[in-house]
């Protein structure tokens, strides 16, 4: 390895951490759940422009843009992900509490799992496209189950973090967030890739 790929890694390296600490910063400035999902969607935003080799923007006010833009529909999007965990945890619970619809759990065990896959690539879906509110969350869904092995990669990508991070608490401020959105990102694109080539073919053949 070469001192200019050393440095490339090393500035990316702090760039990534210099991003998980301002999003832990504007989730915690933003009242903790009101804050979460705009620094989590700027994340994403900002993330994507170092994968795609954009240069000439500061980190910061990038970060701030993207927070401030998306603020409220980033929190529709919380909303709408805290109250489908709400409606499935008491569904589970009622199941689970009567004999009578124990034929329910195949059903949710589907919701819940459709619920999982959707929610793995929403943000990179909602930082690479523009589209409508429900959109996000039925395109994302559609990815997640035409692309199988980024969607692995990616959940492996999620418990691998998880692991280290409970080896290396101290790395938690500095990584957590911002190298998931990093990996996730880049497995996102192959999946995007994957789908336009498949059209680019379908559009041929019919042609």
């Amino acid at each position: 390895m070469n001192w200019e790929n050393f440095n490339t890694i090393a500035y990316r390296i702090i760039n990534l951490a210099y991003i998980n600490i301002l999003w832990i910063v504007f989730s915690i400035v933003g009242l903790g759940v009101f804050g979460l999902f705009p620094a989590t969607t700027a994340m994403f935003a900002i993330t994507r422009k170092l994968i795609i080799g954009e240069k000439d923007f500061k980190i910061f006010p990038a970060f701030w843009k993207y927070f401030k833009q998306d603020f409220l529909k980033a929190n529709g999007f919380g909303i709408f992900i805290l109250i489908t965990i709400y409606l499935l945890y008491f569904d589970f619970k009622f199941v689970e509490q009567s004999n009578n619809f124990q034929f329910l759990i195949p059903i949710l065990l589907f919701i819940l799992i459709s619920f999982i896959v959707t929610l793995i690539f929403l943000f990179p879906v909602y930082s690479h496209f523009k589209l409508r509110f429900f959109q996000y969350i039925k395109q994302s869904f559609l990815i997640a189950i035409t692309s199988p092995i980024e969607l692995i990669a990616i959940a492996a990508s999620a418990l691998v973090i998880y692991f280290v991070m409970t080896i290396f608490p101290g790395a938690i401020p500095l990584f957590s967030g911002s190298v998931f959105a990093y990996i996730s990102t880049i497995l996102s694109f192959k999946a995007f890739n994957k789908i336009n080539k498949k059209k680019i073919h379908s559009l041929k053949s019919i042609t």
